[in-house]
């Protein structure tokens, strides 16, 4: 009886060490757009973190307490990306019209898959 016992709790043991965990990564990409204020020298933030956009929904970045997040300076965003764990892949400025600039700032950060929301 305890031979039975003895096999029966190694091969339970056995069936517990093939369980798995699907820890792949997944690279996620960010995109951070600075557009200059009309007659002002500050800029508006943008954050695209690829999420579908709609005009009934909402997809602004919010703080914890439900009030929209406001930066003081494009720096301030790229501070705030770099604490939440994003890395800075590119800067780049598109002209708009002949003295507008509109930068965009590109940002990657891993998840595991069981991270991302499908």
């Amino acid at each position: 009886m305890k031979n039975v016992i003895i096999i029966a709790i190694i091969l339970f043991s056995s069936f517990q060490s093939f369980a798995q965990t699907d820890t792949a990564k997944v690279e996620q990409y960010a995109e951070i757009v600075a557009t200059p204020r009309l007659l002002s020298n500050k800029v508006t933030i943008a954050i695209d973190y690829g999420e579908e956009k709609s005009i009934w929904k909402d997809n602004r970045l919010k703080e914890d307490d439900g009030r929209l997040k406001k930066f003081n300076t494009t720096i301030d965003a790229l501070n705030y990306m770099g604490q939440d764990g994003w890395k800075l892949v590119n800067a780049f400025p598109v002209f708009v019209g002949t003295n507008s600039q509109v930068y965009h700032y590109v940002f990657k950060k891993s998840f595991s898959r069981s991270e991302i929301a499908q």
